[in-house]
């Protein structure tokens, strides 16, 4: 199959289970926003040193494609979607960025005043990745806010990510 499919020459978009939207449709562009951070996370996991944090990184990838594709399903279609076996944003997901954020303010110390990006290139990637995970979460919780959203962990995860980011960030300028 193509990856030209020509469906969505009419500003129209597939979600799960062949719903059609509109592309400026929220959940659509909360998706978009959500894909863009898994990009900016890839730039981030290409220009990290430690093959640790590279492991990290893409781990959280991961959790981001589980994400998108419950952002990517209508709340009608939730029950279908989990009896179709795809996964969700659970508390042991939140649970690991809890932890790496603790464990980074452990060995990095208090930080007062604001950061600027761009000591290291490293550290500039995972600034910017924050910042998309910032929007990424404002969009999300705009679906919340609209009653299209049943699972809040997808708002927590995004928080949470953004502040473990901003940890690596700062770790980055270090290393």
């Amino acid at each position: 199959m193509s990856i030209v499919t020509r469906t969505g020459d009419a500003g129209t978009t597939g979600l799960m289970f062949n719903r059609r939207v509109p592309k400026h449709h929220p959940r659509v562009e909360a998706c978009g926003v959500v894909d863009e951070l898994n990009a900016a996370l890839g730039l981030a996991r290409a220009a990290a040193r430690s093959k640790a944090l590279r492991g990290r990184l893409a781990s959280i990838q991961r959790n981001l494609i589980v994400l998108m594709g419950e952002l990517a399903c209508t709340l009608a279609d939730l029950p279908r979607y989990k009896r179709a076996g795809f996964g969700t944003i659970t508390p042991a997901m939140v649970a690991e960025l809890d932890a790496l954020a603790a464990d980074l303010e452990a060995r990095l110390g208090a930080f007062r005043g604001w950061a600027i990006p761009g000591e290291t290139p490293h550290a500039a990637a995972l600034d910017f990745a924050r910042t998309v995970c910032r929007r990424a979460e404002r969009r999300v919780c705009a679906l919340h806010a609209a009653g299209q959203l049943r699972n809040p962990r997808i708002v927590v995860y995004l928080n949470r990510l953004a502040d473990a980011l901003w940890l690596l960030a700062r770790q980055g300028e270090r290393n």
